[in-house]
């Protein structure tokens, strides 16, 4: 490349650079305006998505006429990955009003996605006014001084099931999710995981311990998806989901299922042999790869290995740990 292409790349590297600059600094859009105000934005800080760590913007090099071609390509790189944000979106666009004997209320349908892709596997759950009102509680007794300045739409004496009122709530329940979800401590909490994810996890252990392991199997498959965005910092809290998605494919007769969905809990479980879940998930895996005509061995061995270093204890089968899950 001659003096004059070089320098010309150069400028243009530079051009785009104080583009993405400019940009980072203009007022934000009406859409982020509309987020609550604690809500992290990629302007201002940066998150890691993989220790979920918040880091300021301004220890990134800035751009400067002293930099190199291949400064200004690494920096451009750099702010790319920084602003590439995984976040959860909550969105509820419908009601329903329940009578059930003397009782009456209304089911809020929640969507949650994850912002940055098509996400095609958004998950669809319901909760009503109660499940919020005792998530908010919870979280007040855990997290009193994040919770300080979070406001919960409260109950009215009459109209709760107005077009009016729901309307107001719907908005209200909204926004509420999405201020939890950007705090951090409260995201990677046990009782706001629970809140979303816990009466589908039992409906779905109690149709596997009734031997409904098709629809078991359904209700699972929906909620891994939405464990796994919930749980990026702690894999191997989804690791008893999968297993049970291994039962039911396996009950299923479709070992091949079975065994992809066990290779996902075994993963998560490489550095953690002390799990409850290993051994048993270790055997189920042997089993299936003799059945499916694939390597076998190398799980025996890890199976032997934990065994000459252990005590011998019983260990219950990977069907028995499943069905102890979420027993009342």
């Amino acid at each position: 490349m001659d003096q004059d292409s070089h320098c010309t790349a150069e400028r243009e590297l530079l051009e785009a650079v104080s583009s993405i600059s400019t940009f980072s600094t203009t007022s934000p859009s009406d859409e982020e305006q509309n987020q609550p105000k604690a809500e992290i934005s990629c302007q201002m800080r940066k998150e890691n998505p993989e220790k979920d760590d918040l880091q300021d913007s301004n220890t990134s090099l800035s751009p400067n006429s002293s930099m190199t071609t291949k400064e200004l390509q690494e920096y451009w790189r750099n702010e790319k990955r920084q602003c590439r944000q995984v976040k959860l979106l909550f969105e509820i666009p419908s009601t329903r009003i329940v009578e059930h004997h003397l009782s009456k209320y209304v089911m809020y349908k929640i969507i949650i996605l994850q912002t940055g892709s098509f996400d095609s596997n958004k998950s669809v759950i319901e909760r009503r006014y109660s499940d919020f009102e005792k998530l908010h509680r919870n979280l007040l007794e855990e997290f009193s001084e994040e919770m300080e300045d979070v406001t919960f739409p409260k109950k009215t004496l009459t109209g709760n099931f107005t077009e009016e009122i729901i309307n107001e709530r719907k908005l209200a329940f909204k926004d509420y999710l999405r201020l939890l979800y950007s705090m951090k401590y409260i995201r990677r909490s046990k009782k706001f995981i629970d809140f979303l994810t816990r009466p589908e996890l039992q409906e779905a252990y109690g149709c596997l311990r009734g031997g409904q392991y098709t629809k078991a199997l359904e209700i699972l498959l929906e909620v891994i998806g939405l464990q796994e965005r919930l749980t990026r910092g702690n894999p191997v809290s989804v690791v008893p989901t999968l297993c049970a998605i291994v039962v039911c494919y396996k009950d299923l007769e479709n070992p091949a299922s079975a065994f992809e969905y066990g290779e996902k809990a075994l993963s998560r479980l490489r550095v953690h042999t002390s799990h409850r879940y290993y051994i048993p998930l270790l055997e189920t895996m042997i089993t299936l790869a003799y059945e499916l005509g694939k390597d076998f061995l190398s799980l025996q061995e890890k199976l032997e290995e934990w065994k000459a270093k252990k005590d011998p204890i019983r260990v219950f089968t990977l069907k028995e740990l499943a069905v102890r899950e979420y027993v009342q």
